[in-house]
């Protein structure tokens, strides 16, 4: 993941100095342990500074309205009782060429500050301290204790101390290019690792930018540099030092992550502020992503593998009780045939009742024919008893199996990190299997999924331009199917395979043509566990038409008057 460097911190606060200053701090919200988001107001606008200390992704941008869901951090609660009210009259970098600033608070514009919030954007060393006037820490969202670094502590109460001072040189736009020359090959080696050694204040990312814009290879040694070479070289350096200095920028998306300052760019962004905010976002949301995908799958591996070895031995057991009636037919054919037994016999052969054929019969030599017949009847009972209990049991085991397939089936669909969407859709399957209680609550706050669902879907639109919503998990297939759905609309459902809910959504005496409903047969395929098949058989039938059972689990459903199409997955691949 880029870290924000020198560059990207100095062209976010420029940014935020000329359209954020002053403003009102209206509200603080804390999203996780490393982010806080600051409601700011002014005269023209409203927004959400977002404040993060992560230790891979520190930064300081506007970003997105945060959920609804209440905020349980003491530090937010902290900032706000301290700041609520006030206005934001500075934002200044604490020194120079340090990624650490200082958002100076007072009463109104014009007065001296009353808190400092010092935002230091440090890598792993990240954190943000509030101080009063006079420097001393109201609280931090890390505090260091003294055993954690003799250097610099922090903790409550002591008197903030700015970060250790740069110790190498810094770049100068006065520096002559002869002597900037002078220093970068004192040392011979790769132009990258020497300009990083030779000056403080850079980052590789930065120095990639700065090669490619140069076009010189990273790798080049400097005693391999032409002349030519080393003056465009210092006309990017001279470029870069000057958008710092006037404050001018140009954001935008490069092929391994972004810039600020337009080289090797592959689209331009409008403004810092909405480059990192998305970055940043998607970056953090990709890697939660994977981490949950992978959680969650692991868990329903495990939990089928117990439930099929359960189902199996209900399974064996029933097989078993078939022979119940071998029971009772050898015990009949004994009681009827009692002349023919003999003290001492371990098989008796005998003629079946509708057959005439000889049925072998294996005896107890220690207990006599009835004795034997008596067994034979018990074991009938016995069997017959346990089909009673079993059969349920089986039935129990298979829906949960079918159920968490269904799950399983949802998961698979959501293979890879696009939008936030996907994580919602990721999220809402945890804390459906955390109310179903297949998971412990880990303390995540839910969103507020009735609101978000309903526009959360996965959406098409047929040759014809009909509206086609697709649930991505249980809880939006029910939610489609049972609160969506409208009287004129059809259902779509793979047959008998675990996949989503398809729903067409259709006007007041429309009839949707053949191209349509293979259109819909083909997604609800494609959606479904049978996806790698060329063909799927798809029921559809009309909303009203399909049920939910008593006491079912999420996106379990039965229906009728249905009709079959073949669906035809792989022609959904690439669409």
């Amino acid at each position: 993941m880029q870290p924000v460097d020198f560059t990207t911190l100095t062209s976010a606060c420029s940014e935020l100095r000329a359209y954020w200053l002053p403003s009102r701090l209206e509200q603080v919200y804390q999203r996780d342990r490393y982010t806080i988001s600051i409601a700011l107001r002014t005269l023209k606008q409203r927004g959400w500074l977002e404040v993060s200390w992560h230790p891979q992704a520190a930064r300081i941008c506007i970003g997105d309205p945060p959920p609804r869901s209440p905020d349980t951090f003491t530090f937010s609660q902290q900032l706000v009782h301290q700041l609520g009210g006030l206005a934001l009259i500075g934002i200044e970098a604490i020194a120079p060429w340090e990624r650490a600033i200082d958002l100076q608070f007072a009463r109104r514009p014009g007065e001296s500050a009353l808190y400092h919030l010092y935002v230091e954007i440090m890598g792993k060393y990240s954190n943000a301290i509030l101080t009063d006037a006079n420097n001393f820490i109201i609280t931090a969202a890390h505090q260091v204790s003294e055993q954690q670094s003799s250097v610099r502590p922090i903790q409550t109460g002591q008197l903030y101390e700015f970060p250790p001072k740069l110790t190498g040189p810094v770049p100068s736009l006065s520096e002559s290019p002869a002597r900037w020359q002078e220093r970068v090959s004192l040392v011979p080696g790769a132009i990258k690792r020497q300009l990083i050694k030779s000056y403080s204040g850079l980052s590789t990312a930065l120095v990639d930018s700065l090669l490619l814009a140069a076009n010189i290879a990273p790798e080049t040694t400097t005693d391999q540099l032409s002349s030519e070479d080393w003056q465009k070289l210092f006309q990017c350096w001279q470029e870069w030092l000057q958008a710092l200095d006037v404050g001018k920028f140009q954001p935008a998306w490069t092929a391994t992550g972004y810039t600020v300052m337009g080289w090797g760019a592959v689209a331009p962004v409008k403004d810092t502020q909405s480059l990192l905010n998305k970055y940043y976002t998607d970056q953090l949301n990709q890697q939660v992503f994977s981490q949950l995908r992978h959680q969650l799958s692991q868990k329903l591996n495990n939990i089928l593998a117990k439930l099929k070895v359960k189902a199996q031995a209900f399974t064996t057991r029933l097989q078993q009780s078939d022979q119940a009636d071998d029971y009772r037919q050898k015990a009949d054919l004994l009681m009827a045939n009692l002349q023919n037994w003999e003290p001492g016999m371990k098989e008796i052969t005998l003629a079946d009742f509708e057959t005439g054929e000889p049925v072998a019969i294996a005896l107890q030599p220690d207990k006599n024919g009835v004795q034997n017949a008596q067994y034979f009847y018990k074991q009938h009972q016995k069997l017959k008893r346990a089909r009673s209990a079993v059969e349920p049991l089986l039935l129990e085991v298979q829906s949960e199996i079918d159920y968490l397939e269904q799950v399983e089936a949802a998961i698979a669909q959501i293979e890879n990190y696009e939008t936030a969407e996907d994580l919602q859709a990721l999220e809402e399957i945890r804390d459906e299997l955390v109310g179903q209680k297949y998971l412990e609550d880990p303390g995540y706050r839910n969103r507020s999924t009735n609101e978000t669902a309903i526009t959360n879907f996965r959406r098409y639109r047929t040759p014809n331009g009909v509206e086609i919503l697709i649930g991505r998990n249980n809880g939006q297939n029910d939610q489609l199917t049972f609160r969506i759905a409208g009287d004129y609309d059809l259902w779509f459902h793979a047959q008998e395979i675990p996949g989503s809910h398809l729903l067409m959504r259709l006007e007041p005496g429309t009839v949707p043509d053949k191209d349509d409903l293979q259109f819909a047969a083909n997604l609800a395929a494609y959606y479904s566990r049978a996806r790698q098949s060329d063909q799927v058989p798809v029921v559809y039938t009309q909303p009203k038409h399909v049920y939910k059972p008593k006491g079912a689990k999420p996106g379990i459903a039965i229906y009728k008057q249905e009709r079959i199409l073949w669906g035809k997955p792989q022609s959904v691949k690439g669409q």
